[in-house]
């Protein structure tokens, strides 16, 4: 198991990017990789609340976690700091022992530049998924978040 840290600079208060970080729409607009779409199951948003989305290939090129083109994980919200922090523990549903286990999403709101900082860490991922696909994932899934909640930015599509 590994981790990995990205950050990205967005051009919006934070209160605008929490709000995103805990709105199941939201979720289900900007937290999926281009390529993907996203559906969002269940969604309670307050510590202990438990959450389940699915990302799917829009072309059935991807291999998924779940099916055949599909990676479904579950968890529950473990910390919820308004306009500072939303601490997620989260695991894949798939059969396959090395894509099991529990992986912390920590995701860290700071003011910088008269916008926000986004530090997401994701904790605990299956050395079968490669770090590099990780980390772009969450690279174009943070600037779909910067367009979804910048002022005068058109929505992710």
């Amino acid at each position: 198991m590994y981790s990995t840290r990205v950050s990205w600079h967005v051009n919006a208060s934070r209160a605008a990017v929490y709000r995103a970080l805990v709105d199941a729409d939201a979720i289900a607009q900007w937290r999926v990789p281009d390529g993907m779409s996203s559906q969002v199951h269940e969604f309670d948003a307050r510590e202990g609340g438990a959450f389940r989305i699915s990302l799917t290939y829009d072309m059935p090129v991807g291999a998924g976690k779940t099916d055949p083109h599909t990676d479904t994980y579950h968890g529950h919200f473990a910390r919820l700091v308004p306009d500072e922090q939303v601490v997620e523990v989260m695991e894949f549903e798939t059969a396959a022992p090395a894509l099991r286990g529990t992986m912390t999403l920590t995701t860290t709101l700071t003011d910088a530049d008269g916008g926000t900082d986004v530090l997401v860490v994701h904790e605990g991922i299956p050395d079968a998924v490669p770090a590099a696909d990780n980390e772009t994932g969450t690279r174009m899934a943070l600037a779909r978040l910067a367009r979804l909640v910048e002022p005068g930015e058109r929505r992710p599509g």
